[in-house]
């Protein structure tokens, strides 16, 4: 027991302390967005959307993190990953908090539009940041602690989100979500000033390559852009499956999504050591966690057993826990070729065009086809992810070999 507790500690040494605090930041941020799980939620019980409306208000929750990815990157190019992270948090708080006092469903497609544009502004400046201050060797372990931050501050979010809604209402959530953000801008003013900060990783490419002309990364963000579909499916369409087909509560909604975020928390970072030191290409992991994720929605349709839940969302997390790490160290390293914002800006985008089509598709499936069509359309998406990945492998192999020659 010693000796796995010493390899656990062991793992996280070596980080530089920018990342611990940007980690610190983001935990603040994420603990109090309890209000993304329980959307489709709210707006189906509260304001009596319709599924096919909640799918149009996903999508533009979708489109407004498309436009914020991508001007995050421009914005990062030209001011810096710092005046975009502080600006997009604070101004994200305040969205957040008048959310919740927009009830018709024009203003609340609006209303989530530019709440994501101005709060997805802040993921490629991160990214940034993250590879600014993170030594070459430590990259993919740095990205893996702040998905910890993240998971932490999610496995906390939904199950206190249950209680509020089962004690008090939607409402809360919307302050506490906001809060949360101003709460990081203030933290992250005080302990992250970029003149404290020593970059440990110069990334500055003085004759950088478009990102549109890589191909090996366009095949990559196609991998990533169904990836991403089927990944959140489970934060949109599987809360209502949870609640529809088996009844479960907002509380105990709120505490099997809790569970990802605490199996992500112990697990993912030993994993991850592990997984370096493993001799497996990054892209060969992606694969395996495809194959995982995709196994997750097919158990879903096996058995009406409720414990089956719990199996889903457990070969969730783990297609989850090793395809984000490896997919963004692979991302920052191709990054280097180019301008940074862009590269980051796009594999951002990636996930973004997965909100507009993910979320809206979920729910006209669910609703005309029916839950277990739906995760056997999501298995084939993950068996087309697969595929990408496979041609990406093969094209670096190729490309690798002919530069030996």
């Amino acid at each position: 027991m010693k000796r796995l507790y010493n390899s656990y500690i062991n793992s996280f040494r070596g980080l530089s302390p920018e990342i611990w605090w940007l980690a610190l930041i983001t935990l603040i941020n994420r603990a109090g967005t309890m209000v993304i799980p329980f959307l489709s939620l709210y707006l189906t019980t509260d304001l009596n959307l319709t599924l096919g409306q909640v799918g149009w208000v996903m999508s533009a929750f979708g489109l407004g993190s498309v436009c914020g990815s991508w001007l995050g990157g421009k914005l990062t190019d030209k001011i810096g990953y710092y005046k975009v992270m502080v600006r997009s948090l604070l101004l994200t708080g305040i969205l957040f908090i008048g959310l919740q006092f927009l009830h018709t469903f024009s203003s609340i497609c609006l209303g989530i539009f530019f709440v994501m544009l101005v709060a997805d502004m802040f993921r490629p400046a991160m990214f940034v940041a993250l590879s600014a201050y993170s030594k070459t060797e430590n990259k993919t372990r740095s990205i893996t602690l702040i998905r910890l931050a993240i998971n932490l501050g999610f496995s906390a979010g939904p199950a206190i989100g249950g209680i509020i809604i089962t004690t008090m209402s939607y409402a809360g959530l919307f302050w506490i979500d906001g809060i949360s953000c101003i709460l990081a801008t203030l933290l992250m003013i005080n302990v992250l000033h970029p003149k404290k900060a020593k970059t440990q990783d110069n990334i500055i490419n003085d004759n950088p390559e478009s990102a549109y002309k890589d191909k090996a990364f366009l095949i990559f963000l196609a991998a990533m852009t169904m990836f991403g579909i089927i990944f959140l499916q489970y934060f949109s369409t599987m809360p209502l499956y949870y609640k529809d087909i088996h009844n479960l509560t907002e509380l105990e909604i709120g505490m099997l999504l809790g569970l990802n975020g605490a199996f992500i928390f112990i697990f993912e970072m030993p994993l991850i050591k592990w997984l370096e030191n493993s001799g497996f290409s990054q892209t060969t992991l992606m694969i395996f966690g495809a194959i995982v994720i995709g196994i997750s929605f097919v158990v879903l349709n096996l058995t009406p057993w409720i414990g089956i839940l719990l199996i889903g969302m457990l070969f969730m997390t783990i297609g989850e826990m090793i395809t984000f790490p490896f997919s963004n160290a692979f991302a920052m390293e191709r990054a280097k070729r180019g301008n940074q914002g862009e590269y980051m800006a796009l594999y951002s985008i990636a996930f973004s065009i997965a909100h507009i089509f993910g979320h809206n598709a979920g729910m006209h499936m669910a609703d005309s086809l029916g839950f277990e069509n739906t995760w056997y359309f999501m298995t084939l998406l993950a068996i087309v992810c697969i595929g990408l990945l496979w041609i990406l492998m093969r094209y670096l192999n190729k490309n690798k070999a002919v530069k030996i020659l």
